[in-house]
């Protein structure tokens, strides 16, 4: 069993493009440290707005401050507690974050993934997110002068590509581990 040290608060930033797992692998590391999962989006605020998501997503497209709500809306909530925060920007824009983890895949694979979640031509999905990289790059450098190609500075970089889901949660369980930000309980066989 994992656990954050008594008396300390955890606050991990996880990142990466579309299809390398930024929402499995926050997702499992929150609930392995029974902490909050922080994965605030267009559909959360079309939610708290009572605006459809298609409504939110229009307006975004010519309205900036759609993402700088979204954006700095993440971070308020990551301060408040102990929590796994997983965005594509999470690790830039959580500053403060305990660790930095960066996901990588290549286009590819990334491809793959996103079509066994989603169906389609790998072809048209490596095309849509090749063209979606490229929007997102420019918009983040407008917004942010953040170039989300230079991830040099994270803590963790883990290369996703033959990893599953487990393997990765638990290279950066050990990561936090090594940092003296988790302890580690071995779980007891209850048939013993």
């Amino acid at each position: 069993m994992y656990c954050i040290k008594t008396g300390q608060e955890l606050r991990v930033a996880i990142s990466g493009k579309s299809g390398c797992g930024n929402t499995t692998i926050s997702g499992l590391l929150a609930k392995t440290l029974h902490i909050r999962l922080i994965n605030y989006t267009f559909r959360s605020l079309s939610e708290e707005n009572g605006l459809s998501l298609n409504q939110i997503i229009e307006n975004a497209k010519t309205d900036d401050s759609y993402d700088l709500l979204v954006d700095r809306r993440q971070v308020e909530l990551a301060k408040k507690e102990s929590c796994v925060l997983g965005s594509r920007l999470a690790i830039w824009m959580l500053s403060s974050a305990d660790l930095k983890v960066y996901l990588v895949a290549d286009e590819e694979v990334r491809a793959k993934r996103i079509q066994e979640r989603e169906g389609g031509s790998l072809q048209d999905i490596i095309d849509f997110t090749r063209m979606r990289d490229s929007e997102d790059r420019e918009r983040y450098k407008r917004l942010y002068s953040i170039d989300n190609d230079d991830f040099s500075f994270a803590d963790l970089i883990i290369d996703v590509s033959k990893k599953s889901p487990e393997e990765i949660l638990l290279e950066i369980l050990n990561e936090l581990e090594k940092r003296s930000l988790i302890d580690c309980t071995p779980i007891k066989n209850s048939k013993n």
